[in-house]
């Protein structure tokens, strides 16, 4: 067995990844086994029994548990424990996983948050059926746009923590469990009640399909591999959002909008059942925590723990620290409020389109109800050309990484950006003045491909900028980043129609163009000033620290770094 490794210990929720520089006193005042100590007296493997075999144990636990001994204070007296960590090569820890099964379980979490999505857009081909059968207005039915995105802006300031606690596994699947009987709500519902409280239950349970997936990839992915599993991820977010009229619309038409709602049911049913099978724990703290507990079990010694079972905070704390600072960050860094507010105005119009589409094909053309999901088309290409240019910008920001002496700088993930972002307002102005009954309808079409395009790259910058700039602070700031967003979503689709109808679509589109054209300098912006902008944040991370964290990273295995897998 290895000498045992020296693990530090954090009594609050978030454990350091690197030791602070007064660890070696620490330890020398805990007790701590040295890394030549003799080694401790074999305990027990998993599934380890009187007469069994060694040669038949699993192979992915060691003879003897990778920890360190140490000494803590519990209840006025010390009592040695042995701290569990993850062994370089571990086949349990994530990071060590095959290529196989790492892009399985990425598979699996891209086809839950591109349903999900599907489900999230399909809904609004249904309102003007629906509330015609209720008797009630169309705006009544976009409540439920409403109610689900409000949802998905609210739930992950509480439910992003619960990872944290009890792992992601059980996460995911009661929440997508519970998502996939929301259906009922909505394909059975008698009135817009229904409708409505089921669209706000759907967008809670369905926001854990999408805003803890990021943290997942990071789970399995190291940091080298992990940015075409990020873009496949952010390709599958957009892509189910935009994709759902093109065929919902004819189910609308022709077997009633009920059925949107089952076929969905039966989809994410599908899903479902694959991930409760299949799917596995990621986390790595909560399986040293399960390995932590068998081995207490089994060896009857109640010293063994995992860096998490020495966490000192409640769920209360945790859960209302996690709220808290995601709205104080969005609210205190301009630079967050700044992204925040430009990737909240791109997803706004993302779900605006949602209603203005089929006004402009439907309306202006004399489309069909089915046909009129065609030009969806458009965005779904525009989807296409942002993911393959989104993999130029990470080779972009790779190349001038190396440049730089492998020191990453968060501005280098502003070049897609600054290249394409731009194609927003110019979509938008073109779409406006296209929206007239004798130009050709592909003239519309085509205004649709560089609108989504700019909008994935918003979303590309907004979520790496905020990611590299804030380091461990970066999970509250794009949880506040996403309230602001989604809020907007959910408000969006309430007044599109009136604003179309009433401002005429040439105008009502003109004003959105201009709004996003002012927006369009801030990575041009933050590329120029950003160093001095983050010299001088509180929470983001200079230049001076990339450095040192770059140094300290050469010096410091993968493993070992993330012995206590203390990220989100």
């Amino acid at each position: 067995m290895p000498a045992l490794k020296k693990t530090n210990i954090n009594a609050n929720f978030f454990p350091r990844a690197f030791p602070d520089e007064n660890d070696e006193e620490q330890v020398e005042n805990t007790g701590q086994t040295s890394t030549n100590a003799p080694r401790p007296p074999r305990q027990p493997s998993f599934g380890d029994s009187a007469g069994s075999d060694p040669s038949t144990q699993p192979p992915t636990r060691s003879a003897s548990p990778a920890g360190s001994t140490k000494e803590i204070m519990q209840k006025g007296k010390k009592t040695k424990i042995i701290l569990l960590h993850f062994e370089e090569g571990d086949p349990e820890d994530p990071l060590n996983w095959s290529k196989s099964r790492k892009w399985f379980t990425t598979f699996l979490l891209c086809m839950m948050t591109c349903l999900i999505g599907l489900s999230t857009s399909a809904y609004s081909n249904t309102i003007d059926r629906m509330t015609t059968e209720f008797g009630v207005s169309t705006v009544a039915g976009q409540v439920g746009m409403f109610t689900f995105n409000a949802a998905c802006a609210i739930a992950p300031l509480f439910l992003a923590p619960l990872c944290e606690l009890i792992g992601r596994r059980e996460v995911y699947l009661t929440a997508y469990g519970l998502f996939v009987l929301c259906f009922l709500f909505l394909a059975l519902g008698k009135n817009i009640g229904t409708e409505i409280v089921g669209r706000l239950f759907s967008g809670l349970f369905g926001s854990c399909g999408t805003i803890l997936v990021g943290g997942t990839l990071a789970d399995i992915w190291k940091t080298k591999e992990r940015s075409v599993p990020m873009s496949c991820f952010t390709f599958v977010a957009i892509f189910g959002t935009i994709a759902a009229p093109v065929y919902s619309g004819y189910i609308t038409q022709y077997i009633g909008w009920r059925w949107v709602e089952w076929v969905h049911m039966i989809a994410n049913g599908i899903l479902f059942i694959v991930e409760l099978f299949f799917f596995k724990e990621t986390r790595g703290a909560k399986i040293l925590a399960v390995r932590a507990k068998a081995l207490r079990k089994e060896t009857k010694d109640e010293s063994y723990r995992s860096p998490s079972d020495l966490e000192s905070e409640s769920v209360k704390d945790l859960l209302t620290k996690s709220s808290t600072r995601a709205i104080k960050l969005l609210i205190g860094e301009p630079v967050l409020f700044l992204f925040g507010f430009w990737i909240a105005m791109a997803w706004g119009i993302t779900f605006l389109f949602l209603s203005v589409i089929p006004l402009t094909f439907a309306g202006n053309h004399g489309w069909s109800e089915g046909n009129a999901g065609l030009p969806y088309f458009g965005l779904m290409f525009g989807c296409v050309v942002g993911f393959v240019t989104g993999l130029w910008a990470d080779r972009k920001y790779d190349a001038v990484q190396k440049e730089n002496n492998g020191v990453a700088v968060p501005e280098y993930r502003l070049y897609g950006a600054m290249f394409f972002s731009p194609l927003l307002p110019i979509g938008l102005f073109i779409f406006s003045f296209t929206q007239y009954a004798h130009v050709h309808w592909i003239a519309p079409i085509i205004a649709l491909v560089p609108i989504i395009v700019g909008i994935y790259h918003i979303f590309l910058a907004t979520y790496n900028y905020t990611t590299d700039a804030y380091g461990d602070m970066s999970s509250s700031a794009i949880a506040g980043q996403g309230f602001m967003r989604n809020m907007f979503a959910a408000s969006f689709p309430l007044f599109a129609t009136q604003m179309f109808k009433g401002m005429g679509y040439q105008f009502a589109g003109l004003l959105l163009a201009l709004i996003t054209l002012a927006l369009a300098p801030i990575p041009f912006v933050l590329f120029k000033y950003g160093t001095r902008i983050r010299a001088s944040s509180t929470y983001a991370i200079s230049d001076d620290e990339k450095e040192a964290e770059k140094k300290e990273t050469s010096d410091t295995t993968e493993t070992e770094k993330r012995q206590l897998h203390g990220a989100a």
